[in-house]
């Protein structure tokens, strides 16, 4: 078995521990050659009439359902997702690329704008080739995220993904060129950090997409900046999941388990914090304890398995790491907080409770099956406890007033804010959050405006009275 320390890209099955296959990293000249394409692709692009590019991108969500038990069962192998979370990932990216598919032409259709004299419009414009920076923990729903509405409105796309899931790159681009795509407008390229850099500086990337950690987006964000360039950020959360009551608390604690272990817990917008009043904590935490260690692991491509491996050994040891050193640092463990004595890279699910500020899990990021449970004695504390963390992706808040519940969603401060379900996606809901979670917003119509010229076309007639000019 070959060592996966060879390649930056490699399919390393996380149950099992063997690498599958390996992709060597291309650089130089041989990337500089697919950029360039990239960029003539994108002049013949932006001139086919927008329903020509919508069509395309919609023949690409056919072929993703065609293909959703192969493209499922890759996620499966490279990074470990539950076999029937694989699927709905498929389903979800396919309604992702046909929402843009259907809706695009409406979203850049010129707007008109109130003048007194003349007319005067705004055009949603592409600017060019953009580089998009992917993660693992959603090989599909994340690229097609970013791919879907560029598409439509006329840019091309680059797209570094992650180390750990090139045959899902690769399938994607795949996809891509069997709807139609001319080549050069959707292109995977197996590139290192350094590379990406060195094409954000560079003439022909017009604007960059970052989904993954705060290090790696401050990167791509500053480079961006200094290139005059524009940027979108997806980055970490510690999401509240805030209990005002003990109303319908059996389908409270069902949404809590969804919202904490829905892909093993690797999720920016997974609930990591459970913010409880205190008259319903004690029933809240034993259920959640009794479901926690109700789930199994096992085989992510068995559909029996209710807890896969982690994608890879090293995110499954930081993780204990963390939940190690937050009981060193006084924090209690109401179960799990260890490996699971098996193959592959298992982590119990774990609950933490009496963490305290200065301890690593109130601050960080839990990526994986661990939660925090808190508990507070009203809604305000239950909202300065939710409001004090650097991040500000998503969040929920569950109780049986509706009423309140808007109330208390109101003053999270967040980018997303769900009432009665855990923090969830849809194509058009926007995505996006504030604070240390990044900047910007992905789907709805605001996804097609973060790498658009939104132009302005004044028309005035020829004998209008000339006016001064500010700028």
């Amino acid at each position: 078995m070959s060592d996966p320390r060879k390649s930056p890209f490699a399919t390393v099955n996380p149950y099992t521990g063997e690498t599958l296959a390996e992709f060597p990293a291309v650089e130089g000249e041989e990337v500089d050659v697919a950029v360039g394409l990239a960029a003539e692709a994108y002049e013949a692009w932006r001139g086919r009439p927008i329903a020509q590019r919508a069509a395309v991108v919609g023949r690409a969500a056919d072929l993703m359902r065609e293909r959703k038990e192969e493209l499922a069962r890759l996620i499966t192998l490279e990074m470990g997702k539950l076999i029937a979370e694989a699927r709905g990932e498929v389903d979800l990216a396919a309604s992702i690329l046909e929402y843009y598919a259907r809706r695009g032409p409406e979203f850049t259709a010129a707007e008109p704008l109130d003048v007194a004299e003349g007319e005067a419009y705004l055009v949603t414009e592409p600017i060019g080739v953009l580089m998009g920076v992917m993660p693992w923990n959603f090989p599909l729903y994340q690229v097609v995220r970013f791919a879907g509405p560029n598409l439509v409105l006329g840019n091309t796309v680059l797209v570094k993904h992650a180390g750990i899931c090139p045959q899902s790159a690769l399938a994607l681009e795949s996809l891509f060129l069997d709807a139609g795509a001319p080549e050069g407008v959707y292109t995977n390229l197996f590139v290192s950090h350094e590379e990406v850099g060195r094409l954000i500086d560079g003439p022909i990337v017009r604007g960059a997409s970052l989904t993954g950690s705060e290090k790696a987006g401050a990167e791509v964000a500053g480079r961006a900046g200094r290139n005059m360039k524009p940027s979108l950020l997806e980055l970490g959360g510690s999401d509240a999941f805030v209990v005002l009551d003990g109303e319908h608390l059996e389908r409270t604690v069902t949404a809590a388990v969804s919202g904490r272990m829905a892909n093993t817990g690797q999720s920016c917008v997974a609930a990591k914090r459970f913010i409880v009043l205190d008259e319903v904590y004690e029933d809240f935490a034993a259920g959640l304890r009794q479901a926690f260690e109700a789930l199994r692991p096992g085989d992510p491509a068995d559909g029996a398995t209710t807890l896969g491996p982690l994608s890879s050994e090293q995110a499954a040891s930081d993780l204990v790491d963390q939940i190690r050193e937050t009981v060193e640092q006084g924090a209690e463990l109401l179960t799990g907080g260890h490996r699971i004595d098996r193959p592959g890279a298992f982590v119990e699910p774990t609950i933490l409770t009496g963490v305290k500020p200065g301890m690593r899990a109130y601050a960080e990021e839990l990526f994986g099956p661990a939660a925090v449970v808190y508990r507070v004695a009203d809604e305000d504390e239950a909202v300065a406890l939710a409001n004090d963390s650097r991040y500000g992706l998503g969040g929920s808040v569950f109780c049986a007033d509706v009423e309140r519940g808007r109330r208390v969603a109101e003053r999270i401060e967040t980018g997303m804010v769900w009432v009665n379900h855990p923090t969830s996606t849809q194509p058009g809901l926007p995505f996006g959050g504030i604070k240390r979670s990044g900047y910007g917003r992905e789907l709805s119509d605001l996804g097609m405006r973060e790498f658009a010229n939104r132009k302005l076309v004044r028309i005035l007639p020829p004998d209008a009275e000339l006016s001064g000019i500010a700028g």
